[in-house]
Formats: C-alpha cells, sequence, structure tokens
C-alpha cells in the first residue's frame, strides 16, 4: 500500500512541475530533476529504488517510440551520413575517454571504468527529445541530434556488454565478437522493428474503431521490445525502427478522428511518463550517495571530471565533423556555432541510468562486484549535471548562436502552405462547377470559404490573422472532398522539398481538426 500511494505522490509531484515548468517556459526534464532531488533531500522522504526492469520494459519504449514517431524520414535520409558517424565513432571515442579518465582520477578499477564508459557513451533520445522540442532548431539539425540519439543506442549496448563481461568475470576482454554482437543486435533488432511495423500498418488500414487503434498504438512499442530482446537482439533499435516508419505513414493510415484521438492519448501517457522517470532521476540520487563507501566521498569531483570529458570530446569530435559537412555543401565560411549547439544538445538521461541499474551485482564467482555503488551514483550525477547544467542553458545557447529559426520564419512557410492548400480546394471546386455536379449556391459558399482562407493566408505574408468552416449536408460532404485535396497538395508540398516536417505537421493536424467538427456536426 505505502508503495502504491509514494508512486501517486510522485505522479502529482511531477505533473505539477512539468505543468509550472510548461507555464514558466522552462525545460520540464531539468526542472523534474532538480524537484526530485529536492524532495529527496527533505527529511522523512523515504529512500527511493528504481527498479531496471521498469524503466526497461515499462517507461523506455512508449518514450522511444513517440520520439521516433516524431522523426522526419525525409530529413532523416539528408543526415544518414553524420548520424553513422557519430552513432559509432562518437560512442567509440567517449567510452574510451571516459574509460581512461575514470581509470585515473576515480578508485574505479579500470574493468569497472570501462563500464561506465560504456553506460555514459551515448546521448539520450528521451532526454534530447523531451529538452529540444520547444527548440526552434533548423530541421537538419534537429533531426541530426535526435537521430543521433536515437541510433547509438545499439553501439553503446554492445560495448556496455562486453565491459561488464569483463567486470563479472574479471577476464580477458573478448573483443573478437563484438563486432558481430553488434551486427546482430542492430541488424536483428532491425528487422524485427520492421516487421512490427508492417504487421501493425496491415491491421491499422483495415481498422477504423478508435478504441482499438489506440490500444494497438499503446502496445505497438511493447510488442517491438518484447519480441527483440527476446531473440536477443536490441529492443532500443527495434522500437525506434517501428516508429519510424510508422510515424512516416501515419497519416495514411487512419482518418482524422482517429489521429486526433491517439495525438491526445499519447501525449498524455508521453507527458506522465516523461514527468515520472525524470523526477525519479532526482529522487534516487541522495540515496545511492548514502550507499557509497567512505573512501568516494569525493563523488562529486569524480562526476563533473566525467561530465567535462564527455562535453570535450563531444565538442572535438563534432568539430571537424561539421567543418567537412559544411565545406561539401558548398559552404565556405564556416559556422562554428552548430558545433557547439550541438555538442550542448546532448544530455544523457533515461537510457544510461537503465542501463547502469542492470550492472551485476556480483561477479561469476559470487563475490559482489566491487565498485557497482560508485558506478550508479556516478551515472546517475552526470545525468542530473547534463539535465540541469544543459538543459537550463542550452535554449540561451541557441538563441546566442544564431542558427534558430525566427518565428516570423516558419508563420511565412505556414502562410505560404496554406496559400496552396486553399488554391488546390479552388482548382477542384472550378472542375466541379463545369461538371455541373453540385449546385451553385453550394459552391459558392465553399468558394466563399477557400477566398477567405486564402486572403487570410496572404494577409499573414503580409502580417495579419483569421479562419472559417461549417454547414449542411452537401456542404459537408464536399468540404471533406476538398480538405482530402488539400491533404494531397500538403503532402505535394512536403515531398517537393517546399515546407518542413513540423510545417507539415501542423497543417495536417489542422486539417484533422476541421474534419472532425465536419463530422460532429
Amino acid at each position: 500500500m505505502r508503495g502504491v500511494a509514494t508512486v501517486l505522490a510522485l505522479v502529482v509531484l511531477a505533473t505539477l512541475v512539468a505543468t509550472f515548468a510548461r507555464r514558466w517556459r522552462i525545460p520540464a526534464p531539468s526542472l523534474l530533476v532538480v524537484a526530485g532531488l529536492t524532495v529527496a533531500l527533505l527529511p522523512g522522504t523515504p529512500d527511493i529504488e528504481i527498479s531496471p526492469e521498469v524503466i526497461g520494459l515499462v517507461v523506455l519504449p512508449p518514450l522511444l517510440y513517440a520520439s521516433a514517431e516524431d522523426m522526419s524520414w525525409r530529413e532523416l535520409k539528408a543526415v544518414w551520413r553524420p548520424v553513422g558517424v557519430l552513432s559509432i565513432g562518437l560512442v567509440l571515442a567517449s567510452a574510451a575517454a571516459v574509460g581512461w579518465v575514470a581509470s585515473r582520477v576515480t578508485p574505479l578499477s579500470w574493468q569497472m571504468a570501462l563500464v561506465l564508459g560504456a553506460v555514459l557513451a551515448s546521448t539520450d533520445p528521451v532526454a534530447v527529445t523531451a529538452l529540444g522540442r520547444r527548440l526552434s532548431l533548423p530541421p537538419k539539425v534537429q533531426v541530426l541530434v535526435q537521430a543521433e540519439s536515437l541510433f547509438n543506442d545499439a553501439t553503446s549496448l554492445v560495448l556496455y556488454r562486453v565491459a561488464v563481461s569483463v567486470a563479472v568475470a574479471s577476464a580477458a576482454a573478448g573483443w573478437g565478437p563484438a563486432g558481430g554482437e553488434f551486427v546482430v543486435l542492430a541488424g536483428g533488432g532491425t528487422v524485427i522493428g520492421g516487421a512490427v511495423a508492417g504487421v501493425v500498418a496491415l491491421i491499422r488500414r483495415r481498422t477504423e474503431d478508435p478504441v482499438l487503434e489506440t490500444v494497438i498504438a499503446l502496445v505497438t512499442p511493447y510488442a517491438a521490445y518484447v519480441l527483440a530482446e527476446a531473440a536477443h537482439t536490441s529492443g532500443v533499435t527495434s522500437v525506434v525502427v517501428a516508429g519510424v516508419v510508422l510515424g512516416g505513414r501515419g497519416d495514411r493510415l487512419t482518418n482524422a478522428r482517429i489521429r486526433l484521438q491517439l495525438h491526445a492519448v499519447y501525449g498524455t501517457v508521453v507527458f506522465l511518463l516523461e514527468s515520472v522517470v525524470f523526477s525519479l532521476i532526482g529522487l534516487a540520487l541522495p540515496a545511492q550517495v548514502r550507499a557509497l563507501d567512505d573512501g568516494d566521498r569525493a563523488w562529486p569531483l569524480y562526476a563533473l571530471a566525467v561530465a567535462a570529458t564527455l562535453i570535450a570530446v563531444r565538442l572535438l569530435w563534432l568539430a571537424p565533423l561539421s567543418a567537412v559537412v559544411q565545406r561539401k555543401g558548398g559552404i565556405q565560411r564556416l559556422n562554428w556555432r552548430i558545433p557547439l549547439v550541438l555538442t550542448w544538445a546532448g544530455t544523457r538521461g533515461v537510457v544510461p541510468l537503465a542501463a547502469a541499474l542492470s550492472i551485476p551485482e556480483t561477479t561469476k564467482a559470487g563475490a559482489a562486484l566491487a565498485d557497482r555503488p560508485l558506478v550508479l551514483v556516478l551515472t546517475t550525477s552526470v545525468v542530473v549535471v547534463t539535465l540541469v547544467v544543459q538543459g537550463f542553458t542550452l535554449a540561451p545557447v541557441v538563441r546566442r548562436s544564431g542558427i534558430a529559426l525566427e518565428p516570423d520564419h516558419t508563420e511565412r512557410e505556414e502562410a505560404s502552405a496554406r496559400c496552396h492548400l486553399a488554391d488546390a480546394g479552388i482548382r477542384r471546386l472550378d472542375e466541379l462547377a463545369e461538371l455541373e455536379a453540385v449546385p451553385e449556391v453550394v459552391l459558392d459558399r465553399l468558394r466563399r470559404g477557400l477566398a477567405a482562407r486564402l486572403d487570410d493566408a496572404r494577409d499573414r505574408l503580409n502580417d495579419d490573422t483569421g479562419t472559417s468552416g461549417s454547414g449542411d449536408l452537401v456542404y459537408r460532404q464536399l468540404r471533406r472532398d476538398l480538405i482530402a485535396v488539400e491533404a494531397l497538395e500538403l503532402q505535394r508540398l512536403y515531398d517537393d522539398h517546399a515546407i518542413s516536417d513540423t510545417t507539415r505537421r501542423r497543417l495536417q493536424r489542422s486539417l484533422d481538426l476541421e474534419e472532425a467538427r465536419l463530422a460532429d456536426a
């Protein structure tokens, strides 16, 4: 009963803090970590122990899936080369650097220092997505940061398994099969994730029951994760691949009413899980610190050294990579601000914590695994440092860098797209008028509505605001036909690279809302 009360109290706390974070325009993950840490330090607060199964199986799949669904397939194809370099090269470099620094400045053995490096080597997709959600980064930069955090976990997981097997067996490293294990983890996870996405797409095409669609959407990430883990491949990769594939085809699988319902339900689930998990990170740290030996009391200095190492290695890796990419793009004057923003956006979060929690407590000989408590404390504290320091300062860094998209740019792009959609609707009305298949009074009413939309969009391009819609049965049927035409025009604009994925999603949601209103009228 006490455990249930603790969970409910945690949900209430996390929801309140996340709500205030949105109102104050403060990064919610950062404020939630601070709130959790503050509550944990209050007298009488019970020690919170996080179960690796709860984090890995219950929390991670839906959060990873939601992050992957937001990914633009078009932008992902444009940055796959640098993403590949970062997902493998930077992870290896970060793990090696952290392992070396930790073995020098902390009491950790080289084996456990290597485990720490492997755990912290990859950026966290949940934290990166949550922090970057409100930043107006250029599409390629946003996708690069997000895709790196989603796809670097397979590399980190292979390193982690090898490092843990060395630490547990106290034997020489089995690096020979590591490459094959990476192929099995990443390749197997990709195949299973793609297969799950294919099956789910077939089912959703044949389903129009909102409740069943919602259940399928909620179950999909868990199915992808469990099936992949049962096959001894990467559950994280499987969930990510399923999310990317289904996210790119979501508009074609369901109708407007179901899309709106899924958006609302999934938004609620993600909000609650993110709120609770980031609060837990702060809540768990004091109890982990109390479990340390007296000889490990300098852990804050160790954590700062490890965090500084991660940031330094990331910057040293990204600066030349960014220079090469910019040169290939024909940019003569190199922009140093991009690698700086990419470096500062590389926060750690839930995935490293889940990996650290799953470190075995004993060796194969049955003895307690030395230094495990210190590795756990250092992992959690580095996560806290990156979420708090980088999280609270990321928005100012992006603003000062000058690479953020101005609100005016986004508004003009959206207004221009609205002009194209209204034009497509008016052309369709002209076709129907020539066929004389619809009463002229209905055509005039629809034409006035589209003309008002067109005028409004043109006013926005020159500066202003507005919107319209409603009517009888014929009007509603015809307006739905026009919405379908506008949706096709929207997809064409996106396919022709005339608009960004953010604008496409926003306008699609606007069309969905109007279609749902017509259905209810």
